[in-house]
């Protein structure tokens, strides 16, 4: 490291001038026998773009020489974007365009080395247009000049032949290149793969451009797009795996499956206050739960009961090595990849209902009027009394018949971790205990949801979509859940157990893992500024946060709101894990670390050993007898770059999950011999056609123009509608329309409509559709060819 470090001191100094290796040697002052370490350095460095090498082989830094080290990412046309590595302190760097022609051999996601272009140099005597020659000015361009790491050499992708050879479309469209492979005649696989099957393909050295790159089949997933080869590949891309190391199953098998009174200890016996959990009818662990208790005064007292995970996973055990490489839970669609083996994460940590388990809880006092009074903390035990779904939860707050609250159904037990008893099963004194606690639950987190806003917090509820898979594990049908009173009680409360944890353990002078949300680049305000007068939507200075909330007010009630919304969240900056209590923007709090769900959160169960260690530090008499693991700031730095990394890791996995099952689903749909109409909003006009949104669904997809056969259309008003040009017949931005479902392309990921008016014999709902204009396979496949 010293040497890394001394290398990168000469190589800034301004009067330093290229030097070759021997050169570098000589100038470090370096002995004979140090010579070699010298050049493994330097390689080490060229490797992860710390330094560059220019003509005559002399080194330099990057900077000095307009080279940009950065991943690329890549769109479906072939062009990319790199986005620069960004250093602790430095000021954000802007995205380099890399045009088609200049992305030499990368591939989405690898790190490259890019040289960056002037402008007026790089399109001198290209007539462009003054309008988009302006819009290219306001650009960085680069070109890329080396590989220095590649993101994955293995793809999984769908096995096709041509008349001349056989390759692989890999599943990712932004990876644009297709892989020639062997013929299954000539693998290694029994039974040979055929043309449609799922594979693994290990690229092989990539040298020309121009050609193909080569790989190998190392792994046959099943037939493509059926959902066992689907979950199998995308197991494969975001590196994730169901099962756990032997070491871990054998420690596993340790683990008592109930609670003994040797676990429960010192602990508080909370098992006779009346408590219970709220979560979604597909939840397949259970973190936390809520009691209550009803004071003389009038008051309440409310226990925020979090499962105790840190009583089974110990430091540095294969159970805790393994959570952390793991880092949390990945939710895909019908299934969870746990970060925590079956018998702990829906087993004994998991706070299912009638069965006694060790919690860390949260005691909030609040008065008559909602108003926090005392907080205390404790190491303790409870019972659950029932186990309600978000549906039961809301049922009982606003339903005053006890009848109706009974109709309320429970969730499928395949999609749930536990189902509960159902509400017809209760008798009326347990029902109406459970509607009272409810209702006065919600009644002190309406308060605290109010104060919350008052205090600047963000309002970014969102309606919530969730596809849900029958028991063969294909997408059955699609919900759009409310984001409603039960929903926000449980946030409210889980919300300030966070706080105060991280409050408590700052003013105890403790390093903890805090939450930490940065506030938004004021040029990215800027462009959403820019974004809403598009949609019509004038706002002022959204460096005020006054003006945010403004402006989400107004979105709230857009007929674009979702679209507008998401285009909202995309300008502010990605939350993250860090060893400093920087604040959190979007919650306007200053004081935030992550407590509450430490069965599928690694952070949380790190936040859970220090609130331990302050238990026995403060005395407290709930504390472990064993003194706890205690962290320190360069072990949470760590760590909180790592649980940042595969969170980031979880979400992508999350969506892609999302992304099959929503074109699984409406793939089905087109197949259907009467089709669905379905209601969407116009979001945005192009040349080639009307990009719209799903009202239910929140599914984007688009309408083609070779789909409006009533007349010749073109774009009027900068993008904000599509015009005939002899009916006059215009589609705004904004405009609700129905559809029917046109076309499917599992290959590129995308979903074509046809609206309703434009079909020749208008169907009853559920009637039969237009005309398709080709197959999405098809179409990838011919434009693969030519690209060969």
């Amino acid at each position: 490291m010293a040497l890394e470090e001394s290398i990168i001191e000469l190589l800034g100094k301004k009067d330093y001038s290229p030097m070759r290796q021997d050169e570098l040697a000589t100038a470090l002052l370096l002995r004979k026998n140090e010579r070699k370490q010298l050049r493994r350095t330097l390689h080490k460095l060229l490797d992860e773009g710390v330094i560059a090498r220019v003509k005559k082989d002399r080194f330099v830094l990057p900077k000095d020489a307009d080279l940009v080290a950065g991943e690329i990412s890549f769109r479906q046309s072939g062009s990319a974007r790199v986005f620069p590595e960004q250093k602790p302190g430095q000021a954000t760097r802007e995205p380099l365009e890399i045009k088609s022609e200049d992305t030499g051999l990368a591939m989405h996601g690898d790190k490259v080395l890019v040289r960056v272009d002037d402008y007026e140099k790089r399109f001198h005597g290209r007539d462009r247009g003054s309008r988009r020659r302006t819009d290219f000015a306001n650009m960085q361009f680069g070109r890329v000049i080396r590989i220095l790491q590649r993101k994955r050499e293995t793809f999984p992708g769908t096995l096709k032949r041509s008349r001349m050879f056989w390759y692989v479309i890999p599943d990712d469209p932004r990876i644009i290149q297709d892989i020639l492979v062997s013929p299954p005649e000539q693998s290694a696989f029994l039974p040979r793969p055929k043309e449609d099957d799922k594979v693994i393909v290990r690229m092989l050295e990539w040298r020309q451009r121009h050609l193909n790159p080569e790989g190998e089949i190392i792994e046959v997933l099943g037939e493509t797009h059926e959902p066992g080869a689907e979950f199998k590949a995308l197991l494969h891309k975001f590196d994730l795996t169901p099962e756990f190391p032997q070491a871990v199953s054998e420690q596993v098998l340790e683990v008592s499956p109930k609670v003994t009174n040797s676990d429960i200890g010192n602990r508080f016996d909370a098992r006779k206050i009346f408590t219970f959990t709220i979560d979604p009818d597909d939840a397949k662990d259970f973190d936390d739960a809520l009691s209550i208790e009803y004071k003389k005064s009038g008051g309440v007292k409310i226990g925020v009961h979090i499962a105790d995970v840190s009583a089974y996973v110990k430091h540095n055990t294969p159970l805790d090595r393994e959570a952390q490489k793991r880092g949390n839970s990945t939710y895909l669609v019908g299934c969870v990849i746990p970060m925590l083996p079956h018998a702990l994460s829906n087993g004994i940590c998991s706070l299912v209902e009638a069965e006694d388990r060790l919690v860390k809880t949260v005691w909030l006092d609040f008065d008559v009027k909602g108003g926090l009074r005392k907080k205390s903390f404790s190491n303790s035990v409870i019972r659950s009394n029932k186990r309600l779904t978000y549906a039961q939860a809301l049922a009982l707050l606003k339903q005053s018949d006890l009848e109706k609250v009974r109709a309320t159904p429970l969730p499928a037990a395949h999609q749930t971790g536990s189902t509960g008893r159902a509400l017809n099963e209760l008798k009326d004194d347990e029902l109406l205990d459970l509607q009272k606690g409810v209702r006065a639950l919600w009644k002190v987190a309406a308060k605290l949801r109010r104060d919350r806003f008052k205090k600047g917090s963000l309002e970014l509820d969102m309606p919530e979509v969730k596809i849900y898979v029958d028991e063969a594990g294909y997408a059955d049908k699609i919900v759009q859940h409310e984001y409603d009173e039960s929903h926000q009680l449980i946030e409210e409360y889980m919300l300030l157990a966070n706080e105060v944890v991280a409050k408590e353990l700052s003013l105890a002078k403790l390093p903890y893992l805090s939450r930490v949300h940065d506030e938004p680049e004021p040029d990215k305000l800027d462009e959403l500024r820019q974004q809403m007068a598009i949609a019509g939507i004038k706002c002022g200075d959204l460096t005020k946060r006054g003006e945010v909330t403004k402006l989400l007010r107004t979105i709230k009630d857009h007929p674009q709101g979702y679209t507008l919304r998401i285009s909202f969240l995309r300008s502010l900056k990605q939350a993250c894990y860090r060893a400093e209590a920087d604040g959190h923007y979007g919650l306007a709090k200053q004081f935030y670390a992550h407590f509450t769900s430490p069965i599928r959160r690694y952070s949380d169960l790190i936040v859970h050993r220090i609130f331990d260690f302050h238990l026995t530090k403060s005395g407290n008499e709930t504390a472990p007898s064993r003194p706890p693991k205690i962290y320190s700031k360069s072990e949470l730095d760590r760590l909180g770059d790592h649980v940042s990394i595969t969170e980031r890791n979880s979400q992508e996995a999350e969506r892609e999950s999302n992304k099959i099952k929503l074109l699984e689903f409406f793939e089905r749909e087109a197949e259907r011999p009467e089709k669905n109409h379905f209601d969407a909003v116009i979001t945005d006009a192009r040349n080639h056609g009307l990009f719209i949104e799903l009202t239910q669904t929140m599914a984007f997809g688009m309408v083609h123009i070779s789909t409006l056969q009533d007349d010749i259309y073109h774009v009027v008003d900068g993008g904000a509608a599509l015009l005939g040009r002899k009916k006059q017949k215009r589609y705004s931005v904004g405009d609700n329309v129905q559809v029917v479902i046109e076309r499917i392309d599992r290959f590129k990921r995308q979903m074509d409509f046809r609206l309703t008016d434009q079909i020749e014999e208008k169907p009853r709902r559920g009637g039969r559709g237009g005309k398709g204009y080709g197959s999405g396979g098809k179409s990838r496949q011919g434009q693969r060819r030519r690209n060969k």
